[in-house]
């Protein structure tokens, strides 16, 4: 099954001409399930996300916004994924799927994340406890309102205490950023638009890459918003002989250490450190 899913901060989701807008892209990516961030609304409505998704097959869960601010909203095609269970934080809403078409089964987490240090804890916590409670194949979505490098920002400055530990929780949980095409920010505000950055974006677990081979995450126009919508295709399951089998008595072959090391040295990756050593692991497979 190829999957595909899209991420968006709309900034609010009141409008009924907005809500077109939206829709027409939705529409337009064919997408199995869509998160929408900054929903904007205390209590999510039926007939608001029916004006949002097409088809009758749409299913939806919501964390709702605190006043006026944030707001998620996961909405899905139940003709590709089964809901089998859902759990809610304060910045961040999990959902359990099962795929209709092969069985697999995954987490999907939507996330809106704060700006303060003290509410970035609780969302760092809130993953933790997800990843403690399913050890499915793992992605998650949203405006994360952090960045990873000084590069994913325009005003590049210095490498902050609060990049230092988005990072930590990437690689504590062991989760991979797909390096992103198509752009190298997904907002843009400030005076006259002149700020950029990479605030939103796919993680994944090493578990779901292997279930999705081909996997790529990529900007699309932005007709609305200050955000731009994030597309990530899974690029459908991996078939043939699995898992792969490393024999000890390999090591013993005259020679063998010396290939190996040039296998790997030949395979050449861009992207955080852990996607490169996944991507160099898949690609050993196939040698």
């Amino acid at each position: 099954m190829n999957v595909r899913l899209l991420s968006w901060n709309v900034r609010g989701v009141n409008d009924r001409s907005k809500r077109k807008v939206i829709k027409s892209v939705i529409r337009s990516q064919k997408v199995d399930l869509f998160c929408i961030q900054e929903t904007k609304m205390q209590v999510m409505s039926e007939e608001v996300v029916r004006s949002l998704g097409p088809g009758r097959y749409l299913d939806w869960k919501a964390l709702n916004a605190m006043g006026t601010a944030g707001g998620v909203l996961i909405c899905w095609d139940k003709r590709s994924l089964e809901l089998l269970g859902v759990e809610e934080g304060q910045f961040s809403i999990s959902c359990r799927f099962r795929n209709v078409g092969d069985g697999v089964i995954w987490v999907f987490t939507g996330v809106y994340g704060p700006c303060s240090r003290k509410d970035r804890e609780c969302l760092w916590e809130e993953f933790g406890a997800i990843r403690g409670l399913w050890e499915d194949p793992w992605c998650l979505g949203g405006d994360f309102n952090s960045t990873l490098y000084q590069a994913e920002r325009s005003r590049n400055g210095r490498i902050t205490s609060a990049m230092r530990r988005f990072a930590q929780v990437i690689d504590e949980l062991g989760l991979i950023d797909i390096p992103l095409q198509g752009g190298s920010f997904t907002w843009s505000g400030g005076l006259n638009n002149q700020s950029w950055a990479r605030l939103d974006r796919f993680l994944v677990s090493p578990n779901w890459i292997d279930q999705y081979s081909r996997a790529n995450q990529r900007r699309l126009p932005r007709p609305i918003s200050d955000h731009f919508p994030i597309l990530l295709e899974g690029g459908g399951l991996r078939r043939g002989p699995y898992p792969f089998k490393f024999e000890n008595m390999w090591l013993k072959a005259e020679g063998f250490k010396e290939l190996i090391e040039g296998w790997w040295q030949g395979i050449v990756v861009r992207g955080r450190p852990s996607y490169r050593l996944a991507a160099k692991m898949r690609g050993l497979k196939h040698i």
